[in-house]
């Protein structure tokens, strides 16, 4: 057997079988083989981490499997794709280019777009973008996106009777990026011979745009529309561009009336959209809008201790931090999940094996000033209605005022909520400082936030950019 698509399928099948579908899914189903300029066989891996994975635990085998099979006695390397540039792939030298199941995508040339169609009629994911550690298994369930969750499972089992297009919306570093990459994963590896396509919209965006420039929008669109499956993050980004969201309607147009599978996520729901024109909103709007809602205390300490749990398995940390310093992490941390992974990266980094004896006091001391440090400011009524007058483009005197249109009244509620939560003035001070109001109308104002917050995410949004201003 000297055919390099036969040698590989089988020896990546016996090795599947010795190492389980766990390591594999993670490390050599992303992985692909190319050919260096000497005419060597790599196997490129998309992180320098799934190299030194494959080079510790895998390549020795792989090798001895490839020996066996292979009669002109060739050998393996393994490189991550970084270290390998713009070298071709093997095909280039008479490998066939399907050679995983998950291929790394074809670097793209000045005149072509970064998403060539295939040409022998395998199909592969495209896993520029792609993160490997993104996956169903690393992602953290909790109150605020378990339905997300189900959904994103149900949609990567190509179950029949789904909804489409699936948007899913919310609140920057929630989670939204996170299911698009385990989608993309799971589905891949349940339908090796489908072509999934992840892209950002900003990389939708600047390959239309190389596209039309080189006259190559034929082949543009015939590598989108190709698709068994398009995902598409960031929706948001192509708001205001004219040719830009015509191209993405015709293409979702397209593939919907082909039952292909589209899922999508935005930071607002599809008609809030509003520099998105309205027939693409539309489309957006079609099929199902599914949520994901800002994390509350459980899954923040979840995620924190998930990410601690991962540090442990690469060496970076030993022991387990104690309760009351991953509370204090989250306390100083009250932003997104991305912060809060960055602040135990940075735990985990200072910590190392002394991880499960640190205290609070040390990590404060250990941490300085990448933590919020001391006790929390006093904020004050004042510099509330300050900046939400800013943040809304209003008055102060506006909320003071006793206009109610909607355009202040529901500032105004909000300035109220904040006023409830920041600071210890109780309903009548609150009323008294919004020009002279009732302690019920202050009540009501704050339950208002209350019920909004979970059903409209630009609410949720608003909440949580003026609570970031006001914590400094």
């Amino acid at each position: 057997m000297t055919d390099p698509n036969r040698i590989w399928t089988e020896a990546a099948d016996r090795l599947k079988a010795e190492i389980g579908d766990g390591p594999f899914s993670s490390y050599i189903a992303p992985s692909a083989v190319r050919v260096d300029s000497q005419g060597n066989l790599i196997l490129v891996t998309p992180t320098a981490y799934a190299r030194d994975w494959v080079r510790k635990n895998a390549l020795r085998r792989m090798n001895e499997l490839w020996l066996g099979l292979d009669g002109l006695a060739r050998r393996l390397d393994v490189r991550c794709r970084a270290e390998m540039g713009s070298v071709p792939p093997a095909a280039a030298s008479g490998v066939a280019p399907r050679l995983a199941s998950i291929s790394a995508a074809p670097a793209a040339s000045p005149a072509a777009p970064a998403f060539a169609p295939a040409t022998d009629g395998a199909r592969a994911v495209r896993a520029a973008g792609l993160q490997e550690r993104l996956t169903f298994d690393s992602f953290v369930e909790g109150h605020g996106n378990a339905f997300a969750l189900a959904i994103a499972k149900q949609v990567a089992t190509w179950a029949d009777g789904h909804f489409n297009p699936v948007f899913f919306c919310g609140p920057y570093g929630y989670g939204k990026t996170h299911l698009l990459n385990a989608i993309a994963w799971e589905a891949q590896r349940l339908r090796p011979d489908a072509k999934v396509v992840y892209l950002t919209a900003e990389r939708f965006l600047s390959t239309f745009v190389r596209a039309m420039q080189d006259r190559s929008t034929a082949a543009f669109k015939e590598s989108l529309r190709s698709a068994d499956m398009l995902l598409l993050d960031d929706v948001q980004f192509v708001g205001g561009k004219t040719s830009t969201q015509e191209e993405l309607l015709n293409t979702l147009t397209a593939l919907i009336e082909d039952g292909k599978r589209i899922v999508l996520s935005a930071d607002r729901a599809p008609m809030a959209l509003t520099d998105v024109e309205p027939r693409l909103r539309s489309h957006l709007a079609a099929g199902l809008t599914c949520p994901v809602e800002a994390a509350d205390r459980d899954l923040k300490v979840a995620v924190a201790q998930s990410r601690l749990n991962a540090l442990a398995q690469l060496g970076v940390v030993s022991g387990e931090a104690r309760a009351d310093v991953l509370e204090h992490l989250i306390d100083r941390t009250p932003g997104s999940m991305r912060e809060l992974e960055g602040a135990v990266n940075t735990l985990a980094a200072v910590a190392g094996s002394r991880l499960s004896a640190l205290t609070v006091d040390e990590v404060q001391s250990l941490l300085g000033a990448a933590l919020r440090t001391g006790p929390e400011r006093r904020i004050t009524v004042d510099e509330i209605q300050k900046t939400v007058a800013e943040h809304f483009n209003l008055k102060q005197a506006d909320l003071l005022s006793e206009r109610r249109t909607r355009a202040i009244a529901r500032p105004r509620q909000i300035a109220m909520y904040l006023c409830k939560q920041h600071t210890t003035r109780s309903y009548p001070d609150i009323g008294r400082r919004f020009g002279g109001r009732d302690h019920t109308t202050v009540l009501h104002g704050v339950r208002k936030i209350e019920e909004l917050m979970p059903k409209d995410d630009q609410i949720a949004r608003d909440v949580e950019a003026l609570t970031r201003k006001l914590r400094g």
